[in-house]
């Protein structure tokens, strides 16, 4: 059995070959099935997501590669074009891979845990079609072992390293729990819908998105049970909101102090944190000044991210030292695995030995020999049975001068030999 990667992600491939090889989720049962038709296949796994599309197989050792040509194949392209973009992993180095992959270690975003869930998700659909086995399975719970060791023995996780996801943080630190909060999310392009998913997964109580395009802003909160409304109808909501987070291109401050100071008072002074992610401002300067109002730029937000971001590289370095021990760890059970088949037929020989004994006993018994004397010749039979043939090739072995095989015996049944002998 031979393990192979075979993938294309961020760093090898622009977005526009990355979509090219992506597999949408109905279309992965049949290309697993397709996978697991090729020569020389066993078990066939695949992961794929907006930034990478890996495929995780065990092969005969032996058989030609095919899983290149398919991939073209089955998206209808090139290989000459899609080459240059590939990687590959063989054995060892495969295992690295998918561990440093599940830890975050070889994300956009040093650390980041949606890749373990989506790993997640790839074993489980892997498990449910049948196109995993005992190689592949085993080291997908290995891999989720793994990850979980690298979050709880560092740090790689524990600190932000976007601004949408600092300025959660930041509202997790003054709010604490989200349940009971309103944030009021301005904007509706990648960084809000990146603070929106990170809201929702905290459990945000509330969530409003306003946006020019009133129908993306409909769009985007249908997907966090939230709602959306015009840039013209944020004056009629501000006061709801506990939170705001702005993120748009306008020219000009959508929030003016003035417009700021009337919620407040409708609010009866209940404090506000405001979030702006926007260059130029999207929330006028001066609208600090105000009581109640705890506003943070994105230059404030960019030093913490700085620092969040020096932390897990350091974290990150840990994780390799723990990747490192589980590759080790991993490779030797696969090794052990060589062993089975000799296991499994060497019990097979002394449980066809031991049933010839014991039906041997049976008769003596029947015919009415002494019960001891039917255990002491069973006993005698058998061990003289198993150790015939061992014998006759240890010696052998002695007198040719392979003293490797006494040695090895030796070990393997953990004998100690008289001083004598």
């Amino acid at each position: 059995m031979h393990l192979t990667v075979l993938g294309i992600n961020h760093r090898t491939a622009p977005v526009e070959v990355r979509g090219q090889v992506a597999f949408p989720p109905e279309s992965i049962p049949r290309a697993l099935g397709e996978l697991m038709a090729l020569d020389g296949v066993h078990e066939a796994a695949i992961l794929s997501t907006c930034n990478r599309t890996e495929l995780y197989i065990n092969r005969e050792n032996e058989c030609a590669d095919p899983v290149s040509d398919w991939l073209c194949r089955f998206h209808q392209l090139d290989l000459s074009t899609l080459q240059p973009h590939f990687y590959r992993y063989e054995e060892a180095d495969a295992v690295r891979h998918i561990l440093r992959v599940a830890a975050g270690l070889d994300s956009m975003v040093l650390g980041e845990p949606q890749i373990l869930g989506q790993m997640k998700d790839t074993y489980q659909q892997a498990l449910q079609i049948g196109s995993i086995n005992t190689l592949v399975n085993r080291l997908f719970q290995h891999t989720f072992s793994v990850a979980k060791q690298v979050r709880t023995d560092t740090a790689i996780g524990a600190s932000p390293v976007s601004v949408a996801f600092a300025a959660v943080s930041l509202s997790r630190q003054i709010f604490g729990r989200l349940e009971n909060q309103t944030a009021l999310l301005i904007g509706a392009g990648e960084t809000i819908e990146l603070a929106a998913r990170h809201l929702h997964d905290q459990g945000m109580g509330k969530m409003v998105i306003a946006n020019r395009t009133v129908s993306r802003a409909h769009d985007l909160a249908a997907q966090f049970n939230g709602y959306g409304i015009g840039l013209d109808e944020i004056p009629a909501h501000l006061a709801e909101a506990d939170i705001v987070i702005s993120s748009t291109g306008s020219t000009a401050p959508i929030l003016t102090r003035k417009l700021v100071k009337k919620a407040l008072v409708s609010r009866k002074h209940r404090p506000i944190l405001m979030v702006d992610l926007a260059v130029p401002a999207d929330i006028a300067a001066n609208v600090a000044t105000l009581d109640d109002i705890y506003l943070y730029s994105i230059d404030d937000l960019k030093h913490v991210i700085e620092e969040n971001m020096r932390s897990r590289q350091e974290a990150a370095q840990q994780a390799e030292e723990i990747i490192d021990v589980q590759v080790d760890r991993f490779m030797a059970w696969t090794r052990s695995l060589l062993a089975v088949p000799t296991v499994r037929a060497y019990r097979e020989y002394a449980q066809s030995l031991a049933e010839a004994e014991r039906q041997k006993a049976r008769h003596q018994l029947e015919s009415g020999k002494a019960p001891q004397e039917v255990i002491d010749t069973l006993t005698r039979n058998l061990v003289n049975k198993l150790t015939h043939s061992p014998s006759v090739n240890l010696r052998g072995a002695a007198a040719e001068g392979e003293t490797g095989l006494l040695e090895a015996v030796r070990t393997l049944f953990r004998l100690k030999l008289n001083d004598t002998e």
